[in-house]
């Protein structure tokens, strides 16, 4: 990894006594220190895995930390996203995660980006960074991070989670390294993963995943230790069991010179994509569903599909609660049918994913629906009155 010259950093007696600890370590001492300082981290992802990177990065006198994160602090964040407080819900996660940092460490800087990561933007942000840490969920987002590191020749230390399992490895740490495409060459079909909204996730998982993104990114500025190139590591929370996977580089993949439309990418792998299924062309946006509610709401059946506890927690009145479960295991499916009759369907979700799915299956039973795109998120953000 390149990293900037650390011969002319030097550490106040005020961080000398601050890392201490550290400077006791052989592995780390006054030099890892000052590696440390002179390093700068590019956190994609203020979230679960964020929260405890941005954390433990900073106490460890990481001297420059940058973090992108469009989205703005929920209380559903609170269980696991530790980085955010309370009085932040409502506002952007990257200035509640900046605001954090700079009371456990003023000597780090933090740069924001409150924006999402796109193939536009992606080269520009990564560049002035040193490494880059994948905190994201999302397909998407994790080829185009890949794929920018491959381009830029930055380290990439990627981890992800879900209900009680989560995985951590490091891609691109030389030219031998594996990246992101020797894990997983094609992204898998999206109905075979659930979202954390639709899955769940325990509270504590990605603060396991996540300082372990922080000691791997800790060992490779300072030089310390073995990473886990060529290693993916698999938690089992339930089981309590680590194990480790081999990860080997193919030398025949194709070079990455540019980036690509990633979310068409994800989309396009036979089976991921609706875009070929007539019903999806049938979609409406939040403004249209309010004025349809407001002007012929008796001729209408809206579905929410979220989980129950979602749906409990913040719905759109009217709605009729039929969870995705329930339309995939076939038990809702006469339910709906008499609910229907002589009605339009519309379908929502919290973002637009499963909706979409509920609606290729409801297709299947002769019911047709149309999609709510951005769902009860766009809702929330873009109807004023009260849902």
């Amino acid at each position: 990894m390149q990293t900037h010259d650390h011969r002319g950093v030097d550490l106040s007696p005020n961080e000398l006594a601050r890392y201490a600890r550290h400077l006791s370590l052989p592995e780390i001492g006054i030099s890892g220190q000052k590696k440390l300082k002179a390093s700068s981290v590019l956190c994609v992802g203020s979230g679960g895995l964020g929260s405890p990177v941005l954390l433990y990065l900073a106490a460890a006198g990481v001297g420059h930390l940058g973090i992108v994160d469009f989205d703005i602090v929920e209380e559903s964040n609170l269980q696991r996203q530790i980085i955010h407080k309370n009085s932040w819900i409502g506002k952007p996660k990257v200035l509640s995660a900046k605001e954090r940092i700079q009371e456990i460490n003023p000597y780090c800087k933090v740069n924001t980006y409150k924006t999402l990561l796109t193939s536009e933007n992606a080269l520009d942000i990564i560049r002035p960074f040193d490494l880059v840490c994948d905190c994201t969920d999302n397909f998407p987002s994790r080829y185009l991070i890949n794929d920018a590191c491959l381009i830029l020749d930055k380290p990439n230390v990627y981890g992800s989670i879900a209900r009680f399992e989560g995985q951590v490895t490091v891609f691109n740490l030389n030219s031998n390294s594996p990246n992101y495409r020797d894990l997983l060459p094609e992204p898998p079909p999206i109905d075979l993963i659930p979202s954390c909204d639709e899955g769940g996730v325990i509270g504590v998982l990605p603060g396991i995943i996540g300082l372990i993104q922080s000691t791997e990114i800790i060992k490779i500025i300072t030089g310390a230790g073995k990473t886990l190139s060529g290693r993916l590591l698999v938690f089992n929370g339930l089981d309590m069991q680590f194990k480790e996977l081999k990860i080997q580089p193919d030398k025949d993949k194709k070079t990455i010179t540019k980036l690509i439309d990633y979310g068409e990418f994800c989309a396009s792998i036979e089976g991921n994509s609706a875009k070929n299924d007539d019903s999806l062309a049938k979609e409406i946006n939040v403004t249209e569903l309010k004025e349809i509610l407001e002007n012929n709401s008796d001729n209408i059946l809206l579905l929410d599909v979220r989980s129950k506890v979602e749906f409990d927690t913040n719905s759109i009145s009217g709605a009729k609660s039929f969870p995705l479960a329930d339309i995939e295991s076939g038990e809702a499916i006469e339910s709906i049918k008499k609910l229907v009759l002589g009605r339009k369907l519309y379908v929502h979700c919290k973002s637009g994913g499963r909706s979409k799915k509920a609606i290729r299956i409801l297709q299947d039973y002769g019911i047709e629906g149309v999609n709510v795109t951005g769902g009860i998120n766009s809702w929330a953000k873009n109807i004023k009155s009260n849902p």
